[in-house]
């Protein structure tokens, strides 16, 4: 029931935030206030509802040195995304017809950060957290992992290939962040970071959502394995190798922190044991 809870606390949310976003679609301004204004209550409200149906403190969203791990979660998603974008323009296939628009921009910021924290609370911080503590971190890792690229399957340009690359280089590494630090911060970092410099400074599509208007106005051509076509480069071979790679690095840390969770086995009780004795 507290996993229900807390994913309808959020969802509830996450949906308002984005009626009320998509209401103020063309004005770039009041789409920041909207999108950060739901991204902090989201939050608020992740840490209430949890506080409630757990009765603890939710340490994985602690405001301490919440500042300094979102913005190592950003570089990374920056250092990541143009990584890529680099890897897909040596190969020809990144084109830049010119500047962008500075209002798009504006725009993108409190729609990524809305996205990147409701998305983060509600399969890193409710889904990849309660079921870890049943089945252990690896069987979290891949179940959160693939319903977060299955909920992409959803997006305007959205397919096949594309939602199972999101699974594997997003959602795995996420939640392999998430257990490397054993807070919510890294990984939201992490997420807008990535999201934003790939539609707000590069001008790519973003898991085939449609939002690109950024800094830069650019065009992607060449084989889908590489540019990732209308999917938009997530669904490139070098995002999923990087993702990969990252999601290695996460894992290596959270075993050597001691953060990796076995799997639950089954206790069979005294009193059974002592009659299965007999």
């Amino acid at each position: 029931m507290r996993l229900l809870k807390q994913l309808l606390a959020v969802a509830a949310v996450a949906f308002i935030g984005g009626q009320a976003v998509a209401a103020v679609q063309g004005n770039p301004w009041l789409t920041l206030v909207f999108g950060t204004a739901t991204a902090v209550l989201a939050l608020l409200t992740y840490a209430w509802v949890v506080r409630r149906t757990e009765r603890r403190a939710p340490t994985e969203v602690a405001r301490g040195g919440a500042g300094a791990a979102i913005g190592r979660g950003v570089l990374i998603g920056v250092a990541m995304c143009t990584g890529v974008i680099v890897s897909i323009a040596l190969l020809g296939g990144y084109h830049v017809d010119g500047a962008g628009s500075l209002a798009g921009v504006m725009a993108l910021l409190g729609f990524m950060a809305a996205a990147a924290v409701t998305e983060e609370l509600l399969f890193r911080g409710v889904l990849f957290r309660i079921i870890e503590e049943r089945t252990g971190t690896w069987i979290a890792l891949v179940l959160t992992g693939v319903l977060f690229g299955l909920s992409h399957l959803f997006n305007p340009h959205a397919s096949l290939w594309g939602a199972i690359a999101i699974a594997v280089e997003a959602g795995f590494m996420l939640g392999a962040a998430y257990a490397a630090t054993g807070t919510l911060w890294v990984p939201i970092g992490l997420h807008f970071g990535w999201n934003f410099a790939l539609g707000g400074i590069f001008g790519a599509e973003v898991s085939g959502s449609g939002t690109s208007e950024g800094l830069l106005d650019a065009t992607f051509s060449g084989p889908t394995v590489l540019s990732g076509g209308d999917f938009g480069p997530e669904a490139s071979l070098y995002t999923v190798a990087a993702g990969v790679l990252l999601t290695i690095v996460f894992m290596w840390l959270a075993r050597r922190r001691g953060h990796v969770m076995p799997r639950r086995r089954r206790t069979t009780p005294a009193g059974s044991a002592a009659t299965l004795a007999r």
